[in-house]
């Protein structure tokens, strides 16, 4: 499990129990660490991505983001969608949704930020608009339509997006 030891956790954030981690011990800027679980994403019947490769990138207050390496990608099933957005940490982003159409499900940094070059052209998928599951565990989505972290079991909070952390 993760620990970042050079913050204070705040009084409001849980405890986490054997096994779990806090969002709270994560660091400001964010880091990529190893993701030791299969992960699959699925539309319905449709497997888009299946990955014994992925990482996480985790930062302080919010729940691990799961990135795919292209390879385990089914690019097949995607469509570029137009328009894109910065993350002060990892750059520019550009986003995928099904090939049908549809919303943007996923997001990749195809000329990430020097600190972030590990994960040039991976994928992460919003978890709250295709089932994503890690280690056979169904992801939840992250509260709030802007955020993609992953939250399972073992990841305690609040977590940014969630009702009243609209200050943090």
């Amino acid at each position: 499990m993760w620990k970042f030891s050079g913050q204070q956790r705040p009084d409001f954030a849980i405890e986490p129990a054997q096994g779990q981690e806090s969002v709270w011990d994560y660091p400001r800027p964010p880091v990529i660490a190893e993701c030791d679980r299969t992960v699959v994403v699925a539309a319905g019947p449709m497997i888009i991505a299946s990955s014994t490769r992925a990482v996480r990138v985790l930062e302080t207050a919010s729940p691990p983001t799961i990135y795919l390496p292209p390879e385990d990608v089914d690019f097949a099933c995607l469509t570029d969608v137009s328009g894109s957005s910065f993350c002060e940490w990892k750059g520019m982003a550009n986003y995928y949704a099904l090939a049908t159409g549809g919303q943007a499900i996923a997001w990749q940094y195809r000329a990430p930020l020097p600190a972030f070059t590990a994960i040039t052209d991976y994928l992460c998928f919003y978890p709250g608009r295709v089932a994503c599951t890690l280690g056979g565990e169904r992801v939840k989505p992250q509260a709030g339509d802007f955020y993609g972290g992953w939250v399972t079991a073992d990841i305690v909070g609040p977590f940014k997006g969630d009702p009243g952390t609209g200050n943090w």
